[in-house]
């Protein structure tokens, strides 16, 4: 019985566990914090904003100021989410402690005036960093610095979206698409929770949306049908949707690159973009976050839950301000404007479909996050911490066709192919999407 039970492997794998978990509080900690600090000033630059227009104009003079920034002290640091995938995919150099306090001043300058970007990217490079200096004075090992890293992408994400569960298997779930390692659950977990207590100890409030369908009719859960049709289809479109932002993101970085070969002077050539966009358009809507604002008429991520709170292209202006200012080189995240454009066409789409506005806007924002980072399962469980379990099987259904309508193609392009989505290019195992693409344009030239 004893060699059958096993106690003494039973008792060394519990030790272990114990162990990371208690090594993680401090990542935790450090990466809560972090984003209770970032989210505080993102708060108040956006009111800034808010309150004189003019700052919009000055969108260009920022912007060199942040090219400038990363030109002078960046240089590894300018990888970004990429460096720290890098880094869990093969320990060297580390992530650099200088990517935290870079990352944090050029997202609020990019706010503060007027650029177009979300905040998952910089409360993950906030923890990411900070864990790998928690790591490096501690003396860790390479393999024991990829759960570190790993735990901190899971605190700066849990924290920053108030998505604990979410943060923890987003950061197993993001580094190979096809395939997560279950060695760190524990540890991420772990971080993840004390990340986001972290950060709600602080003072720190996160922004509440409700769908007020009813999913359980008559006291019980059951599918409908039709509605099932009309999510299918949805999710077709929420999955081309989230490839075209990451293919017309990266597009546009190219172009930067031709028509302006100093990497420091490219912000501000997005900055006049952006500024040309607001008049075109004659809506601020599409400015910063778009989580909310001061204006009762304004298109919010807050009013494509409501009928009528979204016009039907709102997605598209959102796609095209989001990648304009991110080509060009200013810093922020992608992933709040992914929510704002998932909502927004579902908002489009229900209307549409004749589906509930407010179920298909919640689809939306989940699935078309599933799509551009390659992590439905991590998506599925986001809906469910946001919005209620009652809706499980629909978020389910929406981020996984989302998924494998998205291609091979994610905002990033460090993560690696680890087992290829059906129907789509066959690429050899365990190249990195960079790499996927670059195979796919080969493919596209005419032979000599």
């Amino acid at each position: 019985m004893k060699r059958l039970l096993n106690f003494r492997e039973t008792a060394a794998a519990l030790g272990q566990m114990l162990r990371w978990s208690l090594l993680v509080v401090p990542v935790g900690i450090l990466g809560g914090s972090a984003s209770a600090l970032f989210l505080w000033s993102l708060d108040r630059v956006t009111t800034l904003r808010w309150a004189h227009g003019w700052l919009l104009f000055l969108l260009p003079v920022a912007g060199v100021g942040v090219g400038w920034l990363y030109h002078r002290f960046g240089r590894a640091a300018a990888g970004g989410n990429n460096l720290i995938i890098e880094q869990i995919h093969e320990p060297g150099g580390g992530v650099p402690r200088r990517m935290a306090p870079l990352i944090l001043l050029g997202t609020l300058l990019t706010h503060l005036f007027g650029g177009s970007a979300g905040r998952e990217g910089t409360a993950v490079q906030m923890a990411g960093s900070l864990a790998s200096a928690y790591g490096k004075r501690c003396r860790f090992g390479k393999e024991n610095m990829r759960v570190l890293l790993m735990a901190g992408v899971a605190a700066g994400f849990g924290s920053v979206f108030g998505t604990p569960l979410t943060g923890a298997i987003f950061a197993l779930e993001v580094l190979v698409i096809g395939r997560m390692r279950y060695n760190a659950l524990l540890p991420v977990l772990v971080a993840s929770l004390v990340g986001d207590v972290t950060c709600t100890a602080w003072g720190i409030a996160h922004a509440h949306y409700r769908i007020a369908w009813d999913a359980t009719a008559g006291g019980a859960f059951h599918l409908n049908a039709l509605l099932v049709g009309k999510v299918l289809l949805a999710a077709v479109a929420f999955g081309l949707v989230s490839r075209l932002f990451s293919e017309l993101t990266h597009a546009l970085q190219r172009v930067y690159e031709r028509l302006v070969p100093p990497p420091w002077l490219r912000p501000a050539l997005g900055g006049v973009v952006v500024i040309g966009l607001v008049y075109l358009v004659g809506s601020r809507d599409y400015l910063g976050l778009s989580v909310s604002s001061p204006d009762p008429q304004a298109v919010t991520l807050a009013t494509a839950f409501a009928p009528g709170g979204a016009t039907p292209w709102s997605w598209w202006w959102k796609i095209l301000f989001t990648a304009v200012t991110l080509a060009a080189g200013f810093k922020g995240g992608e992933v709040t404007p992914l929510f704002f454009i998932g909502a927004a066409l579902g908002n489009t789409l229900g209307v549409l479909l004749g589906a509930p506005v407010d179920l298909m806007a919640g689809l939306g924002f989940i699935a078309v996050f599933a799509g551009a980072t390659n992590t439905p399962l991590a998506c599925t469980v986001m809906g469910i911490e946001l919005f209620g379990a009652h809706y499980t099987v629909y978020f389910a259904l929406a981020c996984f066709i989302a998924y494998y309508c998205s291609g091979h193609s994610g905002i990033y392009h460090a993560q690696r192919i680890g087992v290829a989505k059906p129907g789509h290019q066959p690429v050899p195992p365990n190249v990195t999407l960079r790499e996927a693409r670059a195979l796919r344009h080969a493919a596209r030239k005419p032979a000599a």
